[in-house]
């Protein structure tokens, strides 16, 4: 059994026909989708370069726009002549002109074979999901978008404000649950055969044809019904920017994909020769067969995108200048604010309080009460543990802390469970120093012994909670000290980041430290997060943890050359 490549091109056909013989060379079959606006002769001619290859096939052609339906019948046209030509293809993987193997096409065999019934799509649903650009969701799936979003711009929009004016609705057909995900997926024979094969299938493609960005959602949402087992990832590196558009990888990308495992990369320049190169050399050696893991690059990503959007501390630009909204300090005093960390380490408050010499509170904001440091009732100033005094006026009972307590450095615990009100607060006061392992509220979760569909539920929430925190802390109106972790990065390195946690209080003098807390036991966490996406529920705060263990036979590393004289 082998891995079939659908390949979607309308552009740079010379870069897709070196792909195409790199995968052909590895006994993959292709079917080559060429969009409709490519001219005849340029189309023809790219078939003649291909006539020496018997495993290449060219399917109909389909007019291929952004956000509309074409993409989904091109890809419908592909795989049909995929399943029905070559029988032993057990997986059909979708790809790009723009997209190019990272790692030896056996290598993917290798790990299909380990995975014969399993599907690889990203598909989660719509209310959790966090990359939607443009103000539409679930209104993809109930508004009619008959207009192209691009050449019909104001029809388009013109046409979305009459829908919402009178309300006009379209029913979903009965058993679908609309989900999204990227298009890049790689499915099995059985599943695939089983989407376009269905005899309610014009149903579903009729419904379809006027969902917006179907090629996000046709069968994303579709192989939930038939799929035996969901891996909700692709196996294609493919990032975008704060805008939605897709990064273009260049030649100085070249190292940032190698580190990344991945398979498949997705949009590489075609002039990026070097990347060519290096990727479709007959010669080239993976270093060894890893978990595809984009998680190794996310922080570069991460970095980028919030250097272009929010700029540089002190550094103003004129996209973001005037702020309003200054202030002249919201409390008194310097304090800390802990999120995460009592979730992932054991008696974690002590430990601050012995490291420090701070007064370490517990969760100051919890919803049945006011978590004092050792838990006492009353407070320096008389201040109550009653949480519905302190919920009359949540800024107001931050800064009478801080205020009765100057002189003395306050840190308190913060997380999604406890309430929200003083978000935007602590947010904007330059006086706080916040630290976020973001995603680690799952660990309680994890750690419970409860049906798996309420964890979800709570999970969802409890992350949709979260990220509205992380955006008032990334906002351009925030003030305070914010250093952001995601838990699989903090995890990584713990002790660097306690480092720095405890030299930036400074209560006691930078040293080096003697005692850190114990982390509770993460075992099996990475396989839960890998639940909650096969479920539907995308756990995109924690960053990426890997599903399995790493290979116990990996071949060691290659030594690095010396030179003796």
């Amino acid at each position: 059994m082998t891995v079939g490549i659908v390949m979607l091109v309308h552009t740079a056909l010379d870069r897709a026909e070196q792909v195409i013989r790199h995968w052909v060379a590895a006994d993959c079959p292709v079917v080559v989708h060429v969009d409709k606006t490519v001219e005849r002769a340029i189309y023809d001619a790219f078939v003649d370069s291909l006539a020496d290859l018997p495993t290449v096939l060219f399917s109909t052609r389909h007019r291929c726009e952004w956000g509309t339906w074409g993409i989904v019948a091109a890809s419908q046209a592909a795989s049909e002549l995929m399943l029905r030509t070559f029988p032993q293809v057990r997986h059909v993987y979708l790809a790009s002109g723009a997209c190019l193997p990272l790692r030896p096409p056996q290598e993917l065999k290798r790990y299909l074979d380990a995975r014969p019934m399993t599907d690889f799509i990203e598909s989660a649903t719509t209310a959790d999901v966090p990359w939607t650009v443009g103000g539409l969701s679930e209104e993809r799936f109930t508004l009619r978008f008959p207009f192209s979003w691009k050449r019909h711009r104001r029809l388009f929009d013109r046409y979305v404000s009459l829908q919402r004016r009178f309300k006009m609705h379209r029913r979903i057909p009965p058993g679908l649950v609309p989900h999204m995900g990227s298009q890049w997926w790689c499915l099995t024979r059985r599943t695939l055969s089983a989407i376009l094969e269905d005899p309610d299938r014009k149903i579903y493609d009729d419904y379809f044809r006027k969902v917006w960005i179907p090629d996000e959602s046709y069968f994303q949402s579709l192989t939930r019904l038939y799929s035996q087992h969901v891996e909700s990832r692709s196996l294609t590196l493919c990032k975008f920017d704060f805008q939605g558009k897709p990064h273009i990888f260049y030649d100085d990308h070249l190292q940032l994909l190698r580190r990344s495992d991945c398979f498949v990369a997705r949009k590489i320049w075609p002039h990026a020769d070097r990347i060519y190169e290096a990727f479709l050399n007959p010669d080239g050696r993976s270093v060894a067969e890893a978990e595809p893991n984009p998680g190794k690059i996310d922080r570069v990503f991460s970095k980028a995108v919030e250097r272009r959007t929010r700029g540089r501390t002190g550094l103003y630009m004129q996209s973001r200048f005037p702020n309003e909204n200054w202030e002249n300090g919201v409390t008194a005093a310097p304090y800390s604010v802990f999120e995460g960390f009592t979730e992932l380490f054991e008696d974690f408050e002590a430990w601050l309080s012995r490291a420090t010499g701070a007064k370490v509170h517990g969760h100051l904001y919890a919803p049945d009460r006011v978590m004092f440091e050792a838990g006492q009732t009353t407070f320096t100033g008389s201040m109550s543990d009653s949480s519905a005094l302190r919920d009359a006026n949540p800024r107001m009972f931050l800064t009478n802390l801080i205020w009765n307590t100057r002189g003395e450095r306050q840190c308190f615990q913060f997380g999604p469970m406890d309430q929200q009100g003083i978000s935007w607060d602590i947010a904007k006061d330059p006086n706080a120093q916040i630290s976020v392992i973001s995603g680690a509220w799952a660990v309680p979760l994890f750690q419970l012994n409860r049906n798996f569909a309420e964890l979800r539920a709570e999970a969802a929430q409890l992350q949709r909670i979260e990220s509205e925190h992380l955006r008032a802390l990334r906002s351009p109106y925030a003030k305070a000290r914010v250093r952001i972790w995601t838990m699989a990065e903090f995890v990584e390195s713990p002790m660097e980041a306690l480092q720095s946690v405890v030299d930036q209080i400074g209560t006691k003098g930078p040293r080096r430290l003697a005692e850190v807390p114990r982390m509770v036991d993460l075992t099996g966490f990475g396989q839960f997060l890998q639940n909650l996406k096969n479920q539907g529920m995308h756990p995109y705060l924690m960053g990426d943890f890997p599903v399995e263990p790493p290979l116990k036979n990996q071949p060691p590393a290659p030594r690095k050359p010396y030179l003796v004289k």
